[in-house]
Formats: C-alpha cells, structure tokens, sequence
C-alpha cells in the first residue's frame, strides 16, 4: 500500500492517540489503544461510535424532530449527481466567482489545504495543479472516493470523517476551506472551533455561505413535518459571524459576494470574461449601491498565543 502523506497527520478523534499504519492487515491503528480504523481504496474511515446517533438544532428542537446528520448526507451523495453540466448559465457564473475568491485567499505558504465537505472535489482541481496538498474529507463516503478517482496524484489523499470530531493532529492544517456547509450542519459554532483547533498559527480558516437566505420550507411526505429546501438550518449575516468566531487567537474578516442583481440584469453575459480581480471591483460597487450580496465570506486566520 502507498503510503499517504494524509497518515502523518491522523490521530484517533476518541483519544486524542496517533494512528499507525499496519502493513499487514491495511488498517489504522492507535499507537496505544489498539483501536482501528479502516482504509478502502486508499482513503481512511474514521469514525466515533456515537457519530451514528443523532444531531439536533434549533430547527429540530422547533419541530420535535431528530437529525441522522450521517446517514443522510451518505444517502445525498448517494442519490443526487452535483455535476455543475446541468446548471444555468447564471448559477455556474456564480460557482466560478465564489470559487476564485476562496482560491485568491490561499498564498504560497499555505501548503496543505483541508477541503471540509469536499462535495465534487473541485478544491483538489484547483489547488493540485499549484503544488498544495490537498485532503479531500467528507461525511460521505461517495464524495472522496469520487474526488480522488476523478484526480489521482500523490499529493491528493480522500478522508471520510466528521467535522465534529476531526481525525486530526492539532495545529497541523495550512488552510481549511469550508465553502457551503455550515448552513448544514447543527451547530456551526461548534464546527468552527473543530476546525481551527487542527489549523497551524498563520493558517487561514476560509468560509462562503449563503447570505441573509430566506429559507424555504416543505411538508415532508415521509413524516409530515416541515423540511427546509435544501436543507440548509441556518440563515448567516456578518453579525450573527461575531457569535460564532472564537475571540481568542484568530482576527477575522468578512466581505459580501455576487450581487443577486449581476444575475437578474444577466450582466454576468458580458462580466464572465472579465478578470477576477475587476469583476471583483464591479460586484462591490453593485453590493455598496444595490445592497444584494448572495454570499458571504469570512476568513479567519489563527495567530501565535
């Protein structure tokens, strides 16, 4: 078996152990308890027990209702193709430019990058090509197996894990991306102190939602209980980012992407040929004027205690 560069940075998420490789059975083991941990095809699994239980928030509390977080994200990557073929013009324009922000965030000195909810992969598209090293992770066990099939190179290795209890050793992260999911998950103060506790002082915690969404509900045939669209919990705006973000150790900033109204006047037509860097001027002189920002991003970058 080839051993990854991911290995170096395991550590059991139930002791806090380093994981060893066994040449001889392919799996992980703590260096002292002896617990294991499975690898398929190159890409470890790396699970607590209790991750198989339920989540709540505060949708949830509202509506008497549970969140099998685990189960359901398998079953949408299982069920539902993300492939960016079959969508509009409008929305792909968006995906690039939400997508060329985050990547003008990461210099040169951010050389391991962790892709938290790596979805399609395109993180390791990306970044690979640059000389970073790139984890593909995801709750799912489809997602990582499809990016690292899709992109095989030494320096791309898939992990299936759980933000809330990262397989990782503390301070040994360059940058964590996590574009378009703590809308998803229950507790995202929770996932972003998860997430800063692996990153190295100097590393940049990027982070893109939805902003300000109004979130769309459904009756859900199964259990007739409301359902939100897409299941997205949680509706972000840069005030709400002041709870969220730890105080200690980190400085942090936000900025307002993708004007809803570059969309609906279909500039985006004449703008998609534009340079990143002057599309950028464009669509924040639009969100200063038409105050209709579709995102938000928040960097965060840890420093020395």
């Amino acid at each position: 078996m080839n051993r990854s560069f991911l290995y170096d940075l395991l550590t059991d998420p139930a002791t806090g152990e380093e994981l060893l490789l066994n040449e001889i059975t392919g799996d992980l083991e703590s260096k002292y308890s002896g617990r294991k941990y499975q690898i398929n095809k190159s890409i470890p699994s790396i699970f607590l027990n209790e991750n198989q239980e339920v989540a709540r928030s505060t949708f949830h509390n509202d509506h008497g209702s549970v969140f099998k977080y685990r189960e359901h994200y398998q079953k949408d990557a299982d069920t539902f193709d993300y492939t960016e073929q079959s969508l509009s013009m409008a929305t792909k324009d968006e995906l690039v430019r939400l997508r060329e922000s985050i990547i003008a965030e990461i210099t040169s000195d951010l050389l391991i990058v962790l892709d938290a909810g790596c979805g399609n992969g395109w993180v390791s598209k990306k970044l690979i090509p640059l000389g970073k090293k790139v984890i593909s992770m995801d709750i799912s066990s489809t997602n990582p197996a499809r990016a690292v099939e899709e992109l095989t190179d030494e320096n791309h290795a898939g992990l299936i894990a759980d933000v809330y209890n990262l397989p990782l050793k503390a301070e040994s992260i360059d940058c964590i991306i996590a574009s378009e999911i703590l809308e998803h998950l229950p507790d995202p103060k929770l996932v972003i102190t998860k997430l800063l506790r692996v990153l190295k002082p100097g590393g940049k915690l990027i982070i893109t939602v939805p902003y300000k969404e109004k979130i769309e509900y459904y009756l859900c045939v199964h259990c007739n209980k409301p359902t939100p669209k897409f299941a997205h919990l949680h509706s972000f705006d840069e005030i709400l980012f002041r709870e969220l973000i730890p105080k200690d150790r980190v400085i942090w900033s936000c900025r307002k992407l993708i004007n809803k109204y570059i969309s609906r006047l279909r500039t985006y037509i004449f703008l998609r040929y534009l340079p990143f860097s002057v599309w950028s001027i464009i669509d924040s002189s639009f969100n200063r004027i038409i105050n209709q920002p579709t995102r938000l991003q928040i960097v965060v970058k840890k420093i020395q205690e």
